[in-house]
């Protein structure tokens, strides 16, 4: 163990190109070895990001097999799962392992954790081949390390849950509490807004939806593609419409907004399929505001497409992180049985695949 902190924002870590931070290097250092500010997580399970996911199942024909070693051998050459077509990855949890004499994060050696940082920019090693993984889902038993640098973010996972639903929630906590902060803004200027949430019942889509109606929202819609998940969505009731409609046809998804109560003064893209920037634009109300929460998300399609419409709307990208935001997606778990039985119904189909 060296005698000085590392980087807290982890540049000690990236073994090329010289000069980048975590996340943009293609190669990472992930030996065990601590520098006095980091942690070292044993890891149990991965949950990898939905667009992540989708690519690497269509890229290989949903042989899990095939899927399972792409993971590997990405994680194997990177020293970090960072899917090189998404560029995206997901995060992780496991039991804190050991705890460097200067880390700041507050945890403690025993403690079972979520990363609240994805696993594009931590040191990751995997040691068991994934072999309790099918390749069939998004959650991934596995065993091996992180490391944590001193600007990571982690989380304790509860008690009261088990840690494949904590995971679930945790990897999407970043959407409603974006969502609720825009809401309430909206709010403190006497405007109680319609939001629509496109991709309405998956993770991110369904506390997205609860957060929207908590923080005062006037309407709730709730856009998906299928009867199947309409009828999922309106058993939860966390949209005061369900509508459906294919967020990659721009003028079915702006009429099924508008039958729907619309236009949105916001709307929130949840979906992990390319193509949707230019429907979400056109589905929003002028002078209202876009939330980007998808990494399928082209951004030069969405700004250049805003423009080619003439559409006078705030874009946002939601980065993942805002204070509170474990926490608060926890709460909108337990207190929302229609988001619980989202989570969980959808977790008990993976395990069935």
């Amino acid at each position: 163990m060296p005698d000085t902190a590392g980087s807290p924002v982890g540049l000690h870590r990236v073994l090329e190109p010289a000069g980048v931070l975590p996340q943009a290097a293609q190669r990472l250092d992930a030996s065990p070895g601590l520098w006095p500010d980091e942690i070292r997580i044993s890891v149990e399970r991965l949950n990898l990001d939905a667009a992540s996911y989708r690519q690497l199942a269509e890229a290989h024909g949903g042989d899990g097999d095939a899927v399972r070693a792409a993971v590997l051998e990405i994680i194997r050459s990177r020293g970090k799962m960072q899917n090189p077509v998404t560029g995206s990855g997901g995060m992780l949890v496991g039991v804190v392992d050991e705890v460097g004499p200067a880390s700041p994060l507050g945890v403690r050696k025993g403690d079972r954790v979520a990363t609240l940082v994805s696993l594009t920019l931590t040191p990751l090693r995997i040691t068991d081949g994934l072999e309790k993984w099918d390749g069939r889902g998004e959650q991934v038993p596995a065993q091996g390390h992180a490391i944590l640098f001193a600007r990571s973010i982690v989380a304790k996972l509860p008690d009261d849950l088990v840690p494949e639903l904590s995971l679930a929630v945790m990897d999407v906590c970043g959407a409603p509490a974006l969502t609720a902060r825009v809401v309430r803004q909206y709010v403190d200027k006497g405007i109680k807004p319609v939001v629509s949430v496109i991709g309405g019942a998956g993770k991110s889509g369904s506390l997205s939806l609860a957060a929207a109606r908590r923080a005062g929202a006037a309407r709730t819609i709730g856009i998906v593609p299928v009867d199947a998940e309409a009828e999922r969505l309106t058993a939860a009731g966390l949209a005061d419409v369900v509508a459906l409609a294919d967020a990659r046809d721009p003028v079915a998804l702006a009429k099924a907004v508008e039958e729907a109560g619309g236009p949105a003064d916001i709307t929130v893209v949840c979906v992990d399929v390319p193509g949707c920037e230019h429907g979400a634009v056109l589905s929003t109300a002028a002078g209202g505001t876009v939330i980007f929460f998808s990494m399928a998300t082209s951004f030069s399609a969405a700004a250049l497409g805003a423009e080619g419409l003439a559409a006078d709307v705030t874009m946002l990208v939601g980065n993942g992180f805002v204070p509170g935001h474990a926490d608060y997606a926890i709460d909108l778990l337990r207190s929302e049985p229609g988001v619980r039985g989202l989570f969980e119904g959808r977790l008990q189909a993976e395990g069935q695949d």
